[in-house]
């Protein structure tokens, strides 16, 4: 979504609100696709002092697969964004203003990129996930598995001396 914003720039305590949803269903991750549903996009733009100041929140649920236990699982997701547009720069190196184009924001791209960089780099269950087993793939979440702990190989010759029976 575009949004026009040339009838506030010059005009200080003037905003526009907006409210729309965002489609970002067809968004790879690692070959998973975790925005499911719709994210509900709404803030307002408003010129302070005329400074144009873009405030707002998208928020959606995420479906997730669990990076521990393989299971799916669900969770909500928020993000605010604040920051501050212009329609040229001064100091070519200030990335944290977004330019206009042509008196316009593109609201899509902004919320887009606050959503990806606020994804988790590693999705957990719940934060005392257990995992699966590396030998036999069995949850641990659900109860111990029936494998024998690995020996270290630097004691496999003491692991030896206990496997004996006493004579």
């Amino acid at each position: 979504m575009r949004l026009n914003l040339r009838d506030i720039i010059h005009v200080p305590g003037a905003s526009k609100p907006f409210r729309f949803t965002l489609d970002l269903s067809a968004l790879d991750f690692y070959g998973a696709q975790p925005f499911t549903e719709a994210v509900e996009v709404e803030g307002c733009v408003r010129n302070m002092a005329d400074a144009l100041v873009l405030q707002g929140t998208a928020g959606t649920t995420l479906s997730l697969v669990c990076d521990r236990c393989l299971k799916p699982f669900r969770r909500e997701m928020s993000v605010t964004v604040d920051t501050l547009l212009a329609e040229t720069l001064e100091d070519e190196e200030n990335d944290e203003i977004l330019l206009l184009e042509d008196g316009q924001v593109d609201l899509d791209e902004v919320f887009t990129t606050a959503l990806i960089l606020a994804m988790d780099s590693k999705h957990v269950c719940k934060e005392d996930c257990k995992g699966l087993c590396p030998r036999c793939g069995a949850d641990l979440n659900e109860g111990p598995c029936s494998c024998r702990p690995e020996v270290d190989p630097r004691l496999a010759a003491l692991a030896q001396l206990l496997d004996k029976d006493p004579e």
